[in-house]
C-alpha cells in the first residue's frame, strides 16, 4: 500500500442556505419520504489536517470481512451492495432552479446543469474492479462504480461496496489515457465509505466540498456518476432534495444486508455504477456521496430510479479523517483486512429448520472459496458459524467486525456447526480481496 497523502485536502466551505428561491417541481418529481424504513438496492506517514465535519452519523452494520453480495452483476456493473441507479446524461440545455450563485449570493433564476457538472467532472473518476479472481471457483466477476478525488496526489473517496470483495482496483481519470491501480487505505463497511490511494499520480484536480449540515428540502441538486459502468464522461442528472435524515434497509436484490441512517434523499435519476459519485449543489460543491437507489429500475438502459440516497459529505469526511489518522475501530478498517474466504447470510428460522443442526443463532455459510483458510480448515456450505475467538456471533453485523479487526497473517478461532457436529479450528487469515 502506498503512503498516505501528506498534503492538505480541500476544506468544506460553509455556504449560506437561504429559503428556496423557486417552487419545487410537482409530483412525480417531488418524492415524499417513505413511511418508515423501506428496502432499497445498492445500485504512519504524515497526515493531512483533519477536515471539518458536521453532526455525527450512525448506521447499523453491513456484512463485513466476507465475499458476498457484490457477486450480483449485470452487464459488468456491480448491482449488489446498493450500487445506485441513474438515467442517461441530460442534454446541454437542461437547467435547474438555484438558490444561490456560485459566489454564495442569493439570486433567483436558473443555472446550466452542464456548467455545474463542468466544475466537478474533472475530479470524478471511474472505478473498475475484479471480484474474487484470487481463487478459482464461482465467486468471480467484475463491477464498476464512481469516486471523487480529494487530494492532488490521488486520495479518492467512494462507497465501501464499490470496492468490497475486489482483488484488483483500477481507476480511470478524466483527460488521461488508460487507468491506474489503487489501494484501499481504509474503509467503513458499516457506513459504506472507503478511502483509496491511486498509484503514481500527482497534480490531480480535486472537488470542492460544501457543508451538508445546512441542506434544505427542495434544494436543486445534480448527480454525477459512472452510470452502467460505461466509463468516459460522467453521466449527469438533475433533481431536488426530497427529504433529509432518512433511514433505509439495504438489499442485495435477494435479502436485507444492512441499514443506513441519516441519508439525503433525492429524485435525481440514478443507475448502477453511480455509487460513490457526487451529489452536488448549484455552486458545484459536493454535498453527498451517492450510495443507494430504489429497487425495480432497469440495469441496462430502462427507467432509472427516481428515489435515490446519498451519504452527507460531512459524515463521509468524518470517516475519511478517522482512516487518515489510522484510528481503527469496530467499524473502520485500516489497510487490508484478513481474508477467510466465505459467503454468508443471516440464519433464518426456516433455514435453521431445513438444516436441522439444532442451532437457532449464528451466521449461515452459503459457500466457501476453494483453497481459502475456511476451506482448508474443513468449513463448508450449509454450516452455521456460532463464535469467533470464543465470542458468540448471532448475525452478519457481528461476524464482519469480528473478522475485520484481524489482518493477513493473524489467526482466529472459528466455531461452527454442521451435519457432523460442532467444530472449532484455528484459521490463519490471508491477503484476499481489497476489503
Amino acid at each position: 500500500m502506498t503512503d498516505m497523502d501528506p498534503e492538505q485536502p480541500a476544506r468544506p466551505e460553509a455556504e449560506p442556505m437561504p429559503p428556496p428561491a423557486f417552487e419545487p417541481p410537482p409530483p412525480p418529481f417531488q418524492v415524499p419520504p417513505p413511511p418508515g424504513p423501506a428496502t432499497w438496492s445498492w445500485p504512519d506517514p504524515a497526515l493531512p489536517e483533519t477536515l471539518t465535519a458536521g453532526p455525527s452519523r450512525r448506521g447499523r452494520g453491513l456484512i463485513a470481512g466476507i465475499l458476498a453480495a457484490l457477486l450480483l452483476l449485470a452487464a459488468g456493473v456491480g448491482i449488489g451492495w446498493g450500487v445506485a441507479r441513474r438515467s442517461p446524461s441530460v442534454s446541454v440545455g437542461d437547467r435547474i432552479p438555484i438558490q444561490s450563485l456560485p459566489n454564495g449570493n442569493p439570486a433567483r433564476g436558473t443555472l446550466s446543469v452542464r456548467a455545474i457538472a463542468a466544475k466537478v467532472d474533472p475530479a470524478v473518476v471511474d472505478i473498475n474492479t475484479v471480484i474474487g479472481s484470487l481463487f478459482q471457483g464461482p465467486l468471480r466477476g467484475q463491477a464498476a462504480g464512481t469516486g471523487i478525488i480529494l487530494t492532488a496526489s490521488g486520495q479518492v473517496m467512494t462507497n465501501n461496496h464499490v470496492v468490497e470483495g475486489a482483488s484488483t482496483i483500477r481507476v480511470g481519470i478524466a483527460g488521461r489515457s488508460g487507468s491506474v491501480e489503487a489501494d484501499v487505505i481504509g474503509a467503513d463497511p458499516t457506513d459504506d465509505v472507503a478511502l483509496l490511494q491511486l498509484r503514481g499520480v500527482s497534480g490531480l484536480p480535486t472537488v470542492s466540498l460544501a457543508d451538508s449540515s445546512s441542506l434544505s428540502v427542495g434544494q436543486g441538486v445534480v448527480a454525477i456518476g459512472n452510470a452502467l459502468g460505461k466509463g468516459g464522461s460522467p453521466a449527469v442528472t438533475q433533481g431536488v432534495i426530497s427529504a433529509l435524515h432518512q433511514s433505509i434497509a439495504v438489499s442485495d436484490g435477494v435479502r436485507t444486508v444492512g441499514h443506513l441512517e441519516d441519508l439525503i434523499q433525492t429524485n435525481a435519476p440514478i443507475r448502477p455504477g453511480d455509487s460513490g459519485g457526487p451529489l452536488v449543489n448549484s455552486a458545484g460543491r459536493v454535498i453527498g456521496i451517492i450510495t443507494a437507489g430504489s429497487r425495480g429500475s432497469s440495469d441496462s438502459g430502462g427507467p432509472a430510479s427516481r428515489v435515490g440516497y446519498a451519504i452527507p459529505v460531512n459524515a463521509a469526511l468524518r470517516i475519511v479523517n478517522q482512516i487518515r489518522a489510522g484510528d481503527e475501530s469496530a467499524n473502520v478498517i485500516i489497510g487490508q483486512a484478513g481474508y477467510l474466504g466465505i459467503e454468508v447470510r443471516e440464519l433464518t428460522a426456516s433455514a435453521a429448520d431445513r438444516l436441522g443442526l439444532g442451532v437457532d443463532s449464528g451466521v449461515l455459510v452459503v459457500s466457501v472459496v476453494p483453497d481459502s483458510p475456511a476451506a482448508n480448515a474443513g468449513l463448508s456450505g450449509n454450516s452455521v458459524i456460532t463464535a469467533i475467538n470464543g465470542e458468540k456471533v448471532g448475525s452478519t453485523e457481528e461476524l464482519g467486525p469480528a473478522i475485520h479487526r484481524h489482518g493477513p497473517g493473524e489467526s482466529i478461532r472459528v466455531t461452527w456447526v454442521d451435519g457432523r457436529g460442532t467444530h472449532t479450528a484455528t484459521m490463519r487469515l490471508i491477503s484476499g480481496p481489497a476489503v
